[in-house]
């Protein structure tokens, strides 16, 4: 039992000494709300990943959940796409990482809004990168790219 004497102490000041930066900023269900205000109704198209927003009978647009790697921890963030399978909007759900959170700005989402999946979605392209934010900014624009390669067509 020496080693619980010596070791507790440590895990004790190490785990005091970490801090935790995973800010939650929206759940699935406030994010589509936000989306698609208007909608009355979302039915789950895959299970805990894709949703069609229905308003009035009407299909008002698709949500998307999707988590990809910042530096080192995930990023949950989710794209709301037209009827027609363009970027209605992008919203970050969750970031976790201790810096970079900057690409939660709404002018660099914004620079989502009407992409397609025949778009270039290039950091210093057409999305301009963020200093500071490389990586989180650079995973989530592939990851964007990747949700309308893979669905835009699809749920048309």
């Amino acid at each position: 039992m020496t080693w619980v004497r010596y070791t507790l102490p440590a895990v004790a000041l190490v785990s005091v000494a970490s801090p935790a930066y995973a800010v939650q900023y929206l759940s699935i269900e406030e994010a589509q709300r936000q989306a698609f205000p208007s909608a009355t109704h979302f039915t789950e198209v895959q299970t805990g990943r894709v949703w069609k927003a229905e308003s009035g009978g009407k299909v008002a647009g698709f949500f998307v959940f999707d988590r990809v790697i910042g530096k080192h921890l995930f990023i949950d963030y989710a794209v709301a796409l037209t009827p027609a399978g363009a970027v209605h909007k992008v919203e970050i759900l969750q970031y976790r990482e201790s810096y970079g959170g900057e690409i939660r700005s709404p002018s660099w989402l914004a620079q989502f809004v009407g992409k397609t999946s025949g778009s270039a979605l290039k950091i210093n392209g057409d999305i301009r990168n963020i200093s500071g934010a490389t990586l989180s900014s650079t995973h989530v624009t592939e990851g964007v790219k990747r949700i309308l390669t893979a669905y835009a067509n699809r749920l048309r």
